[in-house]
């Protein structure tokens, strides 16, 4: 018997995004554009140095899903810990990690936070919580359990947030990481970020449960479906998650539903999918365009907005001048860092 087909464009869920009621100040208006707007930027940057051959292996871009990461980040509070996959530059600078570290570290050189040697899968920061990028699709789920077990054992009263896409969903380390958080309550924050395409294919081909707030049923770890493209709802999401967390509750599911401009990499041409679709999610759900609307609406003048670009544009080219006049690490380093 045919059945009708569901495209990526629907909702993962059904079409149940839950809408916000959290209204935010202007100046959490004016942080959010700024942070989205610094991300963007310095996405748009490595994507042309990519280009130019200055970064090389690969580069995930994450255009499209800043309102994720800075909307978590305002429900954290220092101490907290971040870790995530290999889309993963914002993250590092919604955490505070500089962007000429990190731009740096792109681009192979001295002054990166891995001194040039690792490259964008391979960026920490203890000062600022940040304990990685993770080229094995799904491995950070398993590592941020473990942060979560740490804090649990050491009473601190931290959460560790674990990022992950939809793709990665599926994988079978996650529903062990699963298993042992709700047995133990550790205190994760599983978001799951579903920009429904995963490497390229469409999660109504690829996975049997397309709402990934229910992964966790079966746990009795409860989640939620949160709009990814509104950081609002992202904060009023995560201030829950976080809570629940904090109480000692255990492990919770974040589903932030939203959507990447870019291929999957650099190196992918994204024909999965029409310009046409693109372009819709541009113009209705941007969410640096949101913001912006909202701050209009606040009475902040588009010569403000334009000068917080400008100031996020001197940021991020500075960062790219500096990575490419940096100079390559010593020969010697090949043998730091190395541990028998």
């Amino acid at each position: 018997m045919a059945t009708a087909k569901k495209t990526a464009t629907q909702d993962a869920g059904n079409g149940s995004r839950h809408p916000t009621n959290l209204k935010f100040t202007k100046e959490q208006e004016l942080h959010a554009f700024r942070e989205m707007m610094l991300i963007r930027r310095f996405e748009e940057k490595a994507g042309q140095l990519y280009g130019m051959g200055a970064i090389g292996g690969f580069c995930h871009l994450y255009i499209g899903q800043e309102a994720i990461v800075v909307g978590m980040q305002l429900a954290l509070k220092p101490g907290d810990q971040v870790i995530t996959g290999y889309r993963d530059h914002g993250h590092m600078l919604a955490c505070g990690m500089e962007a000429k570290g990190v731009m740096a570290e792109l681009t192979g050189r001295r002054s990166g936070y891995s001194k040039g040697k690792g490259g964008s899968m391979h960026m920490f920061s203890k000062e600022k919580a940040f304990y990685g990028g993770h080229g094995i699709v799904g491995a950070q789920v398993s590592l941020g359990t473990g942060l979560a077990f740490a804090n649990r054992y050491r009473d601190n009263d931290h959460v560790s947030v674990a990022y992950f896409g939809d793709g990665a969903a599926n994988q079978g380390q996650v529903y062990e990481s699963f298993n042992m958080a709700e047995l133990w309550k550790l205190p994760v924050i599983y978001v799951i970020e579903n920009n429904r395409y995963a490497m390229g294919t469409s999660v109504t081909r690829s996975s049997a449960q397309t709402d990934f707030s229910r992964r966790g049923v079966s746990f009795n770890i409860p989640g939620k479906q949160v709009d990814g493209m509104d950081v609002r709802a992202v904060k009023a999401a995560g201030d829950e998650a976080v809570a629940w967390c904090r109480a000692g509750k255990g492990p919770y599911i974040l589903e932030m539903q939203t959507y990447r401009y870019r291929g999957h990499s650099m190196s992918d041409p994204a024909k999965y999918r029409t310009r046409e679709e693109v372009d819709k999610v541009r113009h209705d759900s941007d969410p640096i365009e949101q913001v912006r609307l909202r701050l209009l609406e606040m009475k902040v003048t588009e010569q403000e907005l334009k000068a917080i670009d400008a100031e996020v544009r001197e940021i991020v080219n500075a960062s790219a001048d500096f990575a490419q006049h940096d100079p390559e690490p010593d020969a010697s380093e090949l043998y730091t860092d190395i541990y028998r």
